[in-house]
């Protein structure tokens, strides 16, 4: 089964870090949640996305509202294997004058309401990557500030529209799939890096650079150093493991007859070395585990 994702909220994942709030957070002011219809074709697309007053998401699993609502990833959850495989189509209206910024918590409040999930949290060693400095130092350059018209001038806030195909802001960074493999492109900071890199990776990637710039990255790598699924982004902001179009290459399948080994881009360590002139070191450090201690399949009813 290949999985496809396409994500209209941008989604900004912490460096492995969350929390269980001591008071009820905010809550939707009225959430539908309903199974998915089964994929007619083997494949499956999961839309994470919504307008300014709504969220909607569309074959999630609860493993991806999960991971939204604590600002983690998928390594940093444990619990049974249904997380990832049961998936429902899930509408939400926001309270009129909440910030978009409160959705986290009020899919945690979701998810402990109709779904009865409840947690607890462990730090664990485990293999990590540190993105440091390589052998001759870092190649990079520092991205000019833009203002909305795009001249010099003060930095604009947030990340870029979605489909947006112009120049991208300062922190805006931008993910495309084709036939080498993956192409990032982007004004963005070290810790953003190494967080996306996270993404796509299997294990975390910690910044370890000392460089407190934001900077322009144009990355190219063929995607086939992650397991398989690895995380990849669609358009600007949203994450979302590769499918069947530019996704990385099912461990073990032949490439096609016509295949140009020439035309490979190179592995994602070989790209950082030689583009930017960082380097991924294999180490252990921390990371904070959730730990799903329960959690119903069946949400209660609408």
């Amino acid at each position: 089964m290949h999985l496809r994702v396409s994500a209209g909220l941008f989604v900004a994942f912490s460096s492995m870090a969350f929390s269980q709030t001591a008071t009820p957070p905010q809550a939707f002011e009225v959430a539908s949640i309903k199974p998915a219809a089964p994929p007619t074709d083997g494949r499956i697309m999961v839309r994470m996305g919504g307008d300014a007053g709504r969220v909607t998401y569309t074959n999630v699993s609860l493993m991806n509202v999960i991971t939204n609502a604590f600002k983690v990833r998928e390594h940093q959850v444990s619990g049974p294997p249904w997380l990832a495989t049961e998936r429902f189509d899930i509408t939400a209206t926001l309270p009129a004058g909440v910030a978009r910024d409160q959705v986290p918590a009020m899919l945690q409040t979701l998810l402990a309401d109709r779904f009865k999930l409840t947690f607890h949290k462990e730090s664990k060693v485990l293999p990590a990557y540190a993105l440091m400095p390589a052998k001759g130092g870092l190649k990079l350059s520092e991205a000019e500030p833009e203002t909305a018209s795009g001249s010099s001038g003060e930095p604009r806030p947030g990340p870029p529209e979605p489909g947006a195909k112009g120049a991208l802001p300062r922190g805006g960074m931008r993910m495309m799939m084709g036939p080498r493999g993956r192409h990032m492109t982007g004004k963005i900071s070290m810790q953003q890096l190494a967080d996306s890199l996270s993404n796509w990776m299997d294990r975390p990637v910690l910044n370890m650079t000392d460089a407190k710039g934001v900077y322009d990255v144009d990355l190219e790598w063929s995607g086939d150093d992650g397991p398989r699924g690895m995380m990849a982004m669609r358009g600007p902001g949203g994450p979302g493991p590769g499918g069947p179009e530019g996704g990385p290459r099912p461990e073990g399948a032949p490439r096609p007859e016509n295949h140009d080994e020439s035309a490979d881009a190179p592995s994602i360590f070989t790209a950082l070395q030689d583009k930017l002139g960082l380097r991924l070191d294999s180490r252990k450090a921390p990371v904070d585990i959730l730990i799903i201690d329960h959690a119903e399949k069946v949400p209660t009813e609408n």
